[in-house]
């Protein structure tokens, strides 16, 4: 830690200069951990897009942790009422998109060619197989037991999806929210098996209308499309990339590969918040 009066005098120390000499690791080394994260590229080949692959691939975990951080910040935010805060949140989160969908320009001109020179090698590692995307999928609402099953092995990893499993998606607390403000929810809506995925219904389309009609809480709404289109703009990306480099050929984690990310994609987030709009 150090003050407001302690960096003044440091600068004036150093005549503007920034302190060259620490005896240690930078401060900023410590902070950041550069030392452990450029040692976690581990490459199993010389081929240079395995690199590029990696760290792409890395920097998305990265971002997925900080999207459930914000999720549940949010959600406790809605919990409380203060929807102010919640969709500050959410607006912040949907910032983070940008980086995160940007991420694959990098993997988006990878040709078969290339590819295949490394592929093999990376035995059945599949993205499908990432814990922390999962916590991203049940947040929104794409809740699935069997896909908690690739971690059974990893205790803690394991024990943390089946709670989210069974916690309330982002959704689901919004709804809730909605409902204690007035607006019709069914009760059978927010009493569901939270461990099912959502399903949509024609009453949570109208308590949606009513909110636009009201104005009350549009804003919240309009925040979480905004989340919803980003995610969606998120698993297109992932499909261009990976029709363009590797085509319809089955997946590494054992899945068909293009045709299931076709099927994922075709999944929507917070559907009634879209389907409401026939209906303005």
């Amino acid at each position: 830690m150090i003050t407001e009066k302690e960096r003044a005098a440091t600068a004036a120390g150093n005549h503007g200069s920034p302190t060259l000499d620490f005896g240690r690791a930078t401060p900023y080394d410590e902070y950041v951990g550069t030392a452990v994260l450029h040692g976690l590229q581990r490459t199993v080949t010389d081929v240079p897009e395995e690199r590029v692959f990696l760290v792409t691939t890395q920097v998305m975990e990265l971002y997925f942790g900080l999207l459930r951080a914000e999720w549940r910040l949010a959600q406790r935010h809605l919990d409380g009422d203060d929807v102010t805060g919640a969709t500050a949140t959410l607006r912040r989160s949907v910032c983070h998109f940008e980086p995160l969908n940007a991420a694959w320009a990098s993997l988006g001109r990878l040709t078969p060619q290339r590819f295949n020179l490394f592929r093999d090698q990376l035995g059945e590692a599949s993205g499908f197989q990432s814990a922390m995307y999962r916590h991203v999928e049940f947040l929104l609402g794409n809740k699935s037991e069997p896909l908690t099953r690739p971690h059974r092995s990893v205790p803690g990893a394991y024990r943390e999806l089946t709670e989210a499993l069974a916690a309330p998606s982002l959704y689901d607390t919004a709804l809730a929210l909605l409902a204690r403000h007035g607006y019709p929810v069914p009760a059978a809506v927010l009493e569901r098996d939270l461990t099912a995925a959502y399903r949509p219904g024609a009453e949570v389309e109208a308590a949606w209308r009513a909110v636009y009609e009201r104005g009350e809480l549009v804003e919240l709404a309009e925040t979480l499309v905004d989340v919803a289109g980003r995610f969606a703009e998120w698993k297109h990306r992932h499909l261009l990339a990976v029709r363009r480099s590797m085509g319809a050929k089955p997946g590494s984690g054992g899945s068909s590969g293009l045709a299931w990310l076709e099927r994922s994609l075709a999944r929507e987030v917070f559907p009634e918040l879209w389907t409401a709009r026939t209906a303005m």
